[in-house]
């Protein structure tokens, strides 16, 4: 090569990387553009109320001691990889855990999954299971992994609309109207998250029908099912559908108040002979990342057995209760605010009266509080709610810090104008 030629070489502009087109109709608006200029005023010494994500040791929620020290004592044993599906110990444990449940489909330890967090069983779930144009039915609002996941595994999802008037129950009519001949699983999240509903055995049994009637796959999420309030009553789908392949998701994160250790779980029950290639793809994916977080894997069984800590925060007196209870209160006494009461879960749902507060760009109006009263949460559009006049609370701060926020929220709102 001539000294010419090289320095043309040497010239030449470095070939543009763009994202994948895969991302563009991906979004995560729990940690999204909101959450980047929060971390951005951090950065410049403001101190933001973070009550976007659903975190509980940001809020003096601290991980059970046994917990802590079934996993100390395991770090000089837990150094290597363990088995893809995770110890055998901890899938035991899992195993008797559902063992006490009502009706719940039998399984042994060869059909659980454990994850770095339900988050990596979701996308592994789906990878394993969409072709490209595959639907799944997803609840509007959602967590909005579920529809993130579906997108970059190719699969289209389609959101069922959950009703306000209705407690947040799912609309069984949008569901049965949405199924079409690439439908091929629906999801359930129940408690929900970010409404808080947690749904009837009515409900739940209905849905259930669906998914025999037109052979779906149920996909389960239940990671909030011990965080429930009042008089509420979780029924787990599998329990309903001994007859139908499901896979329920669960974990540590919330419940045992230990979200970063990432320890969740994937249950399947039912029948699997027409599922072969499907489950088979699933072990596969498991094997591909090794392993999950081994260490915390051995706080898993320790956090299943004896007393469940969590039923002290939920009863009459418990921190979770007394600020489910002032979120609901407070955020129905702001002037063009309406909240139903979350019956679980760590979160509230208010609606907008656009009469009253007229948004039409509820992502601005989360920039607009960030910037103004150091408050993030997120929009109702960032979990796949079609209009903007919803935003999700996270109900885990002490009670007098939330009624502070809500208050703030309240003196924005009586000005804010777009």
């Amino acid at each position: 090569m001539s000294t010419e030629e090289k320095n043309a070489a040497g010239t030449r502009q470095p070939r543009p990387l763009d994202q994948s087109t895969k991302l563009q109709n991906v979004l995560y608006e729990i940690r999204g553009p909101v959450n980047s200029e929060a971390e951005r005023m951090e950065a410049d010494g403001h101190r933001i109320l973070k009550l976007n994500t659903g975190n509980p040791a940001a809020f003096g929620f601290d991980a059970p001691d046994t917990i802590v020290q079934d996993m100390i004592a395991a770090l000089p044993y837990a150094q290597g990889y363990s088995q893809s599906k995770g110890i055998p110990s901890a899938r035991r444990a899992i195993v008797a855990r559902y063992e006490v449940v009502p009706n719940f489909p039998a399984f042994d330890i060869d059909d659980v999954f454990i994850g770095n967090g339900v988050s990596e069983l979701i996308t592994m779930t789906t990878q394993a299971l969409l072709n490209d144009g595959d639907e799944v039915l997803i609840p509007a609002p959602d967590y909005p992994l579920w529809t993130a996941a579906t997108t970059l595994s190719g699969g289209k999802p389609v959101h069922y609309l959950c009703d306000e008037e209705d407690d947040w129950a799912p609309s069984i009519e949008d569901i049965e109207s949405k199924i079409t001949e690439r439908t091929k699983a629906i999801v359930i999240i129940n408690p929900n998250n970010p409404t808080g509903a947690v749904y009837s055995r009515e409900v739940v049994q209905k849905i259930v029908d669906i998914a025999r009637e037109h052979s779906l796959l149920l996909l389960s999420d239940e990671i909030y099912d011990k965080i429930l309030y009042d008089d509420a009553v979780h029924v787990n789908t599998a329990a309903l559908a001994p007859d139908l392949l499901c896979i329920t998701f669960n974990g540590l994160s919330k419940a045992y108040r230990v979200a970063g250790y990432r320890a969740g779980w994937a249950v399947i029950t039912g029948p699997k002979e027409h599922a072969k290639g499907f489950i088979e793809g699933l072990t596969l994916l498991a094997s591909t990342r090794l392993c999950a977080n081994v260490p915390a894997q051995y706080g898993i069984q320790v956090a299943l057995s004896g007393r469940q800590s969590i039923d002290d925060l939920v009863l009459p007196g418990g921190r979770l209760l007394e600020q489910r209870n002032t979120a609901y209160t407070k955020l129905n006494e702001i002037p063009g605010i309406s909240v139903v009461k979350p019956m679980g879960a760590l979160y509230a749902f208010p609606k907008i009266d656009p009469e009253v507060h007229e948004i039409h760009d509820d992502e601005q109006f989360m920039f607009d509080l960030l910037r103004s009263e150091k408050i993030q949460m997120v929009q109702g559009t960032g979990m796949n709610w079609p209009s903007p006049d919803h935003f999700r609370v996270v109900t885990l701060p002490w009670k007098q810090d939330l009624a502070e926020a809500i208050d703030r929220l309240g003196n924005f709102l009586s000005s804010y104008r777009q």
